[in-house]
């Protein structure tokens, strides 16, 4: 038996057409949880949170700009373990979901830079600073960026998987760089306030619309992926049926000499 086998629940999906069956049971269950989530979400994060006593209505711009940043750091780390799926395990979707997550990490990498810097004018009086916790998610969003790239850059699955897998793990040394530069570094950003040591240090009433907002997103990045691998998947079996129809008639030629 090999000793880097995949574990045996991922490997059950491995074959991509259990995958896409399962896919679209999921599909329909995820897709209205994830409206009634996103309109909760929304609805509380607009009207039922208050503004705060310093920043007023502006703090509105941290339910979307803080779960994007989570999601942006969640979805590079579940690409650097697909990764290992591809150059360890051989596992035949992990590639798959590198490329379909990489531009949904990038997005949600833009949003949070560009709901940052909306966020930051009126309180910092600047929309850019080249602190750490913004240059090192600059950097996230410009790895996810060569990612897509090199990705594109290969035409073969094969080759093309293994390399953005080593490229992934290349930079998954930002990730911890990232989430530490407020404690590494003095930055303009605040230390953590939700994932920390002692408790969440927000109050109930921002606190609660900010966890419904990130599960809101988490939802709708799960039903995007699903998507954009069913599409991959049938991508690479549309360019393998004409590969196959390529070689059709110059075998047929051979056996006619």
């Amino acid at each position: 038996m090999n000793d880097l086998a995949a574990p045996s629940g991922l490997a059950a999906l491995a074959n991509p057409s259990k995958f896409l069956a399962l896919a679209a049971r999921l599909l329909p269950w995820l897709s209205a949880a994830t409206v009634i989530l996103l309109v909760s979400g929304l609805y509380a994060a607009f009207f039922i949170a208050p503004p705060d006593y310093q920043q007023g209505e502006t703090v509105r711009v941290m339910f979307i700009h803080v779960p994007s940043a989570w999601l942006s750091l969640a979805i590079y780390t579940m690409m650097a373990i697909a990764a290992l799926g591809t150059l360890v395990w051989r596992h035949p979707l992990a590639d798959v979901t590198i490329k379909a997550a990489a531009p949904l990490g990038a997005v949600f990498a833009l949003i949070c830079l560009v709901t940052g810097s909306l966020w930051g004018r009126p309180m910092w009086g600047t929309w850019w600073v080249w602190d750490a916790r913004l240059t090192s998610m600059f950097v996230l969003f410009l790895m996810y960026a060569g990612i897509i790239a090199l990705a594109q850059a290969i035409e073969e699955p094969t080759r093309a998987g293994k390399a953005v897998a080593i490229l992934v793990l290349v930079g998954f040394v930002n990730i911890p760089i990232v989430k530490f530069s407020v404690d590494w570094w003095n930055t303009l950003h605040q230390g953590a306030s939700v994932f920390r040591a002692g408790g969440p240090t927000l109050d109930p009433s921002i606190l609660w619309p900010l966890l419904l907002m990130a599960l809101a997103l988490s939802c709708l990045f799960a039903v995007m992926q699903l998507l954009a691998m069913k599409a991959e998947i049938a991508r690479r079996r549309a360019r393998t049926l004409a590969i196959l129809a390529a070689s059709r008639p110059a075998s047929r030629a051979t056996i006619g000499r």
